[in-house]
């Protein structure tokens, strides 16, 4: 059994956001093929492991509902135990981003807590090989092993860098506090390749962005939930270059120039997250 050298590890697994989403087909197996942009930002969770004679999951911070045998955390680390045999360990997750909102939460505990153990017991595994466990936790994880800008094609586990500079802008998230239905978001796709270049289009300002990168799950989401529309409104009169929701919604980001903060303002009631 191999033995712990680094002790305490902690760890940030941070969110990431959807420039684009469209859904491109429908597999046989019953998933669907995407194209998107994920970018990583820095709303953050907390993720410490220290020793235990039992393995031990516990949280603090954003009520995290479920058994806690389907966390990502746990599911990373029974993966690797039953793969590399490692010994128990007492995992902690400080829960920050909020759940149900597009931005990824779960699939980056998951992630990092394949790369926290993987640091922890000196396993040696690579990239590749990490993303490879990753894929297995869920759709999303793979993105957050390398946790740079991607090209997000298949059903998220393809990936290819892409640049994107946003250094002269500030972003703004607004979560609702509303969760989406996955099942309703996909209930009024029309899977379809979308008609813009999309790693073109990347390499314009974000006011070049607007009316030509869609999230293609906005038009049955804003009409199930019309004060997710109303955010997105919102946040293009008060002066984004570009608004859209991340994900399958409920959070919704605006592109500003410097200077956005006093947005915070005008979501008082909300979870709002600006950088």
């Amino acid at each position: 059994m191999r033995s712990i050298t680094h002790l305490p590890m902690i760890a940030f697994p941070n969110a990431k956001i959807n420039i684009g989403l469209n859904i491109t087909s429908k597999r046989a197996d019953g998933y669907h093929n995407l194209s998107s942009c994920f970018l990583p930002i820095d709303w953050k969770d907390a993720l410490e492991v220290v020793p235990s004679e039992l393995f031990e999951f516990t949280s603090s911070g954003l009520d995290i509902p479920g058994d806690s045998n389907g966390n990502l955390c746990v599911k990373a680390y029974e993966l690797l135990k039953n793969k590399h045999d490692i010994p128990p360990v007492k995992m902690h997750l400080h829960k920050v981003i909020p759940m149900g909102a597009g931005l990824g939460g779960g699939s980056a505990d998951g992630a990092f807590a394949l790369k926290l153990l993987n640091d922890l017991f000196e396993i040696g595994l690579t990239k590749g090989e990490l993303e490879t466990y990753a894929k297995t936790l869920g759709a999303d994880c793979p993105f957050f092993i390398d946790n740079k800008p991607k090209l997000v094609t298949g059903i998220g586990e393809v990936m290819e860098d892409v640049t994107v500079d946003l250094s002269g802008y500030e972003l703004v998230v607004v979560f609702p506090g509303i969760h989406v239905s996955t099942k309703t978001a996909f209930s009024g796709i029309t899977p379809r390749e979308p008609n813009y270049d999309l790693r073109a289009t990347l390499q314009e300002p974000p006011k070049n962005w607007q009316g030509t990168v869609v999230n293609d799950f906005e038009e049955t989401v804003f009409a199930a939930h019309p004060e997710i529309q109303q955010i997105k409104g919102q946040l293009l009169e008060q002066g984004a270059h570009f608004a859209s929701m991340t994900g399958t919604g409920s959070a919704v980001f605006g592109v500003f120039g410097k200077g956005a903060g006093n947005t915070r303002s005008s979501f008082a009631n909300l979870k709002v997250w600006v950088k």
